[in-house]
């Protein structure tokens, strides 16, 4: 674990997660999982990385934290550093029940192990928020956390994940990957098999690429809210903005 260096405002990673993939699309391929034809296809079967990462956020919503960590880590057993990181701030918040700033910080170092700007930054504010005990029960727990979440084991895992759904996909469905051959998804119509099968999407380096093209440079956003306005009630007239005088009726 390096030492980090600069430091970032905590509590962006779980509202940066709820958009990443859309706005994937004005980066490279359009992002799959927006399409319901494809997600019907199967297309999720071959990416538990994303499936996991989808079931998580779906436990998020519903407010059952438990069941979401749990998704998270199933994400990011195939490297899903989104994931990893949604992790690392649930510990972290101890949003999912004991605060565990220790594992918080193992977490969200292990979600910048790419060089994620955004990531690698919420690791160092972690970092200096931590004691210098705290520290060194980090550097301590961290080996066997890596070694079943790390780049080195999961990616071995979701390329193999990969090749086993990309082949067990036989037949028409895989034809000569051209724009005349189609998926066919029974209630939801077909898809161009050049579509389904981009290499972006099943080849681990491209797949690889095709989110580091997002994730690499993400910035956290930011919402301006203006002065309040009041909404007239139907039948009831509205006061005039603050500061403004009523003009005289007529």
């Amino acid at each position: 674990m390096r030492r980090p260096i600069p430091l970032l405002a905590a509590g962006m990673v779980a509202a940066a997660l709820a958009f990443p993939l859309q706005a994937q699309s004005t980066r490279g391929a359009a992002d799959p999982t927006l399409d319901d034809t494809m997600v019907a296809g199967g297309f999720l079967d071959g990416h538990p990385d994303l499936k996991f990462r989808n079931m998580g956020l779906e436990a998020y919503g519903r407010k059952d934290f438990v069941e979401a960590i749990n998704r998270f880590k199933q994400a990011a057993s195939y490297g899903d550093k989104p994931s990893q990181a949604v992790v690392a701030e649930m510990y972290w918040d101890g949003v999912a029940g004991d605060r565990d700033r220790v594992l918080g910080l193992v977490w969200m170092d292990m979600a910048a192990e790419r060089g994620y700007d955004f990531f690698s930054k919420k690791r160092d504010y972690y970092w200096n928020a931590l004691t210098s005990e705290e520290r060194k029960q980090a550097l301590a727990r961290a080996r066997d956390v890596f070694a079943q979440y790390g780049d080195a084991a999961a990616e071995p895992r979701l390329a193999a994940a990969l090749r086993r759904e990309r082949g067990r996909m036989t037949g028409s469905r895989v034809g000569s990957m051209t724009s005349s051959v189609q998926v066919i998804v029974p209630g939801y119509g077909s898809i161009d098999a050049s579509k389904f099968y981009d290499p972006q999407f099943w080849d681990p380096k491209q797949y690889r690429a095709w989110q580091d093209a997002y994730w690499t440079d993400l910035k956290p956003g930011r919402v301006e809210v203006g002065e309040p306005v009041k909404v007239a009630t139907p039948g009831v007239e509205a006061a005039p903005p603050s500061g403004q005088a009523k003009q005289d009726q007529p």
